[in-house]
């Protein structure tokens, strides 16, 4: 079969450390950590109080009084990313046939931040049913997805994909085999979170999955580090333009890259824990660069998944020296979430985002916050503490989460 070939033409970002893509990008280059003490709720009772919030976000901007009303947060920053998005594509939709235009917006999470206000709301008026109408379409996961194509009018695919962490990582990847299918021009796809709430972080909390580093938030966000002691938890969106390469070399757009390929698989191992010798990873690392129909000597950066958690950044090195071989140690690897914590569902896109700059610009990303080697971590080139000025033709994108599902996006320069 004859597949269509993919770029990616728009993207758009909301992220504790840049509130569009130019912000978030010089951020990444100068390791600016976007983790600090709660300020959204109260969180002096809880265990963990520190996140990594999106910071001078203003809804009046963007939306009316009533019209946020009906928004979840997580809905908000969807829109307000996918709207930079499509004026970064330069899309003009009066020319363009919107039903051949789709989207696939990923979340973890949904619109929790609505589901806990309404129940606790409930409780505190003594279980007396006064439930918002909005209750439901502000909290279900696909209604992201269903409000871009609401407000823009686009009449092709629609759906939310949820897969934890891996959630927008997953909508990149159907979008991508969408329009190499035919399916659709454009696709609209990345995804969402905002689970910065007491719920959110005292259930993750509990789980001894967040850093309770709170004397020290900046730095507490340490992938591959001896000392790390979990991930920071946060919040914001990413949304990428996605279009078969002829319509969009028929346009005039630009193009930031070529995406080549994806690897889906499955641990199938623990609801929570990596395979600890990253079986899926590497599975899925394979599949991508099989798929892109290139070889393992060609990838020359990895966004890792690297969440800062202790088994979690033993397992992926593992998988990268196990598939790699000789080639891993001339393989320039970073973990983003150094600097941005962990999105959830949001982190595949917006670490994908940040691997098209690299592979765009010829410069990746440090991973800040190293101070003492591990000895159980491959000595792999982890960009440690500042940016890696190389050539970079052909990179990968991790995104692993709960349940044992791991993704793998494949992107080229073009």
């Amino acid at each position: 079969m004859n597949l269509k070939r993919v770029v990616v033409t728009g993207l758009g970002t909301l992220t504790p450390i840049g509130n569009n893509v130019p912000q978030f990008w010089d951020s990444l280059l100068k390791g600016v950590s976007g983790a600090g003490l709660i300020t959204h709720f109260d969180a002096s009772s809880l265990k963990c109080r520190i996140a990594a919030e999106v910071k001078g976000y203003d809804y009046t901007q963007h939306f009316d009084r009533k019209e946020v009303r009906t928004l979840d947060l997580f809905t908000q920053y969807g829109l307000v990313v996918v709207d930079e998005a499509i004026k970064d594509a330069g899309l003009d939709l009066d020319k363009t046939d919107r039903n051949r235009i789709g989207v696939v917006f990923g979340t973890g999470m949904g619109g929790c931040k609505s589901f806990q206000d309404e129940l606790f709301s409930f409780v505190e008026g003594n279980y007396v049913p006064r439930f918002s109408p909005f209750f439901i379409t502000k909290t279900i996961g696909d209604i992201c997805a269903g409000q871009i194509s609401i407000k823009y009018g686009f009449r092709g695919p629609n759906y939310c994909t949820t897969a934890a962490c891996a959630s927008s990582a997953m909508s990149i990847a159907d979008s991508f085999m969408m329009l190499q299918l035919g399916k659709a021009d454009i696709m609209i796809t990345g995804g969402s979170e905002a689970a910065i709430i007491p719920v959110g972080i005292g259930g993750f909390a509990s789980m001894r999955a967040l850093s309770l580093r709170n004397d020290d938030p900046a730095t507490a966000s340490r992938p591959f580090d001896k000392d790390r002691d979990g991930f920071v938890l946060g919040e914001g969106a990413g949304a990428l333009i996605l279009e078969e390469y002829e319509h969009a070399k028929a346009r005039g757009a630009k193009i930031y890259a070529e995406i080549t390929g994806c690897g889906l698989t499955a641990d199938a191992y623990h609801i929570a824990a990596s395979h600890p010798e990253g079986l899926g990873a590497m599975l899925s690392m394979k599949q991508a660069v099989e798929d892109s129909g290139m070889q393992l000597t060609d990838v020359d950066h990895i966004n890792t998944h690297g969440t800062s958690t202790p088994v979690g950044d033993i397992s992926e090195p593992r998988a990268i020296v196990a598939l790699f071989g000789e080639h891993a140690d001339k393989i320039t690897l970073n973990s983003t979430k150094s600097m941005t914590g962990h999105l959830l569902g949001a982190a595949g896109a917006v670490e994908a985002i940040a691997t098209i700059l690299a592979v765009k610009n010829d410069v990746i990303p440090p991973t800040i916050n190293h101070f003492t080697d591990d000895p159980d971590i491959a000595p792999l080139d982890f960009s440690f503490n500042h940016p890696t000025h190389r050539r970079v033709d052909f990179a990968l994108s991790n995104t692993f989460g709960f349940g044992g599902h791991n993704a793998t996006l494949a992107f080229r320069k073009i």
